[in-house]
């Protein structure tokens, strides 16, 4: 997969820049995992069975798998998510994870953010050619040769001293970026390797 990274004005320094926190979609958990490997980019994972293997495969792609989800031991996951943070690591949400719906944000990025003090940054990689699993998410395989674009929008912070009355304004913000995004990056995933996207990864 041949990969580009746009990285909008009011973005993150560059691709590297740490701590953040970092929110997609489900739907990209595929190649994101590729795009972002041996990072040390700590992932929220379920406490069941299935969290547990998964935290052993993603460990292997260089993440930090950090137990539970919205569903199941979210308190702790937002508690160990601001520890990872604390220490200058990135952690990673999937925004519409663990089961759904699909793109739509839920509130965890947004209490973290606030709590932490660490920006959001919402993103999504576009395939120029992919298939697409019958799954909830509708995930998202490249198929060989295919080109990438992965959009990393504007910084979105949280001030410490936002009362919970305004926390929902934050997330329609949250949510209507990473609708944005989505939509930039899949408009613009042909032009990759044209002089408006030379830069690959």
């Amino acid at each position: 997969m041949r990969l580009a990274v746009h990285i909008e004005q009011g973005g993150p320094a560059d691709f590297y820049t740490r701590p953040l926190i970092l929110c997609f979609w489900h739907e990209a958990i595929f190649t994101s995992t590729y795009a972002f490997r041996n990072q040390q980019i700590a992932v929220l994972t379920s406490q069941s069975f299935d969290g547990e293997y998964i935290g052993r495969i993603i460990s292997k792609f260089g993440y930090v798998p950090v137990r539970g989800s919205s569903s199941r031991g979210g308190a702790r996951a937002l508690l160990q998510s601001r520890r990872v943070l604390e220490k200058g690591l990135t952690v990673a949400f999937t925004t519409d994870g663990p089961r759904g719906p699909a793109l739509v944000a839920k509130p965890g990025p947004i209490t973290l953010a606030r709590s932490s003090g660490v920006p959001i940054v919402p993103f999504h990689l576009a395939i120029e050619r992919a298939w697409r699993l019958k799954s909830w998410d509708r995930s998202v395989i490249p198929k060989p040769f295919s080109r990438g674009l992965l959009w990393m929008g504007k910084q979105i912070t949280v001030p410490h001293t936002t009362p919970d009355a305004e926390m929902e304004e934050f997330q329609s913000r949250l949510q209507s970026e990473q609708e944005r995004v989505r939509r930039l990056a899949e408009d613009n995933v042909r032009r990759v390797g044209s002089r408006d996207f030379p830069a690959t990864k």
